[in-house]
């Protein structure tokens, strides 16, 4: 069932992901070369708490932290743990928190020091296939437009591979809602967006082969040859003419212009301002 949301109940998941939006930027002050995911994650948990709100995925279905953190060839869902961040490494941090009874939802890949052009451009190109997704979250259009606008970009307009296996969602009074939001298909299938639905909007593409490993630890997922993974992530409002923008990156892209340990991705013409 798809639950519409009304402009009081928008506003409290924006809020919520206000919250969110400024831990990622904690996360983008903090992160460098040996600092720890355990070290980020206890501080996004105090973060969280000094806004009063809860650690939207500690505790869901068991998962034990408050941080998704998942460097390299993880693509989502690792388990903050004490091993050090290197020089060279991609990480990607996905954060939740709920807020007076909404959850806000947002992620974000950061490169630490001398990251390969490549890789960079992996995580430029999946930041900007988020943008032509959210481009594509408006009233009368079909949800695959979404998925279509996405795919495009990242499979035919360059080389890279959208993860099939993971896909965005509804959001709202849960984490997780109605409807499924894939990063593939073709135009014209699924729901007809109407103005006040609530999505997470969240590309994952690997450097090499679209399949994935499930680890071990029943949590992280890894691309299955082990290549590079990248992951950026908004919640949006579905308007008549453009999404609105629940979450933002603002506060990390002024975080990491002050982080000399952090490289900043190439943003395109075609992403506006979010």
């Amino acid at each position: 069932m798809v639950f519409y949301k009304t402009e009081a109940e928008i506003e409290l998941i924006r809020a919520s992901c206000l919250v969110v939006s400024r831990v990622l930027g904690l996360v983008g002050s903090l992160i460098r070369p040996g600092i720890t995911g355990e070290t980020l994650d206890r501080k996004a948990e105090e973060l969280i708490r000094d806004y009063k709100g809860i650690p939207g995925f500690k505790g869901y279905n068991g998962f034990p932290s408050t941080l998704c953190i998942s460097p390299n060839s993880e693509i989502v869902h690792g388990i903050p743990n004490k091993k050090e961040f290197k020089d060279g490494d991609i990480v990607s941090v996905d954060c939740g928190c709920l807020l007076n009874g909404f959850y806000g939802d947002a992620a974000y890949t950061f490169a630490i020091g001398e990251v390969g052009d490549d890789i960079m451009d992996l995580l430029s190109v999946t930041n900007e296939s988020l943008y032509r997704g959210i481009d594509n979250a408006i009233s009368g259009n079909r949800l695959t437009n979404i998925s279509f606008a996405i795919q495009n970009y990242v499979e035919r307009e360059n080389s890279y591979h959208v993860v099939r296996e993971l896909v965005g969602h509804g959001i709202g009074r849960n984490l997780h809602e109605e409807p499924e939001v894939p990063n593939f298909g073709k135009k014209g299938k699924g729901i007809r967006m109407k103005e006040g639905l609530v999505i997470a909007i969240e590309p994952m593409v690997n450097l090499g082969t679209r399949s994935i490993e499930n680890d071990d630890d029943g949590w992280t997922i890894y691309s299955k040859d082990r290549s590079p993974s990248a992951h950026y992530e908004h919640t949006v409002v579905v308007r008549k003419d453009n999404a609105d923008i629940l979450s933002t990156h603002k506060y990390v892209e002024a975080a990491i212009k002050n982080n000399p340990n952090i490289r900043e991705i190439s943003r395109k013409k075609a992403i506006f301002a979010d």
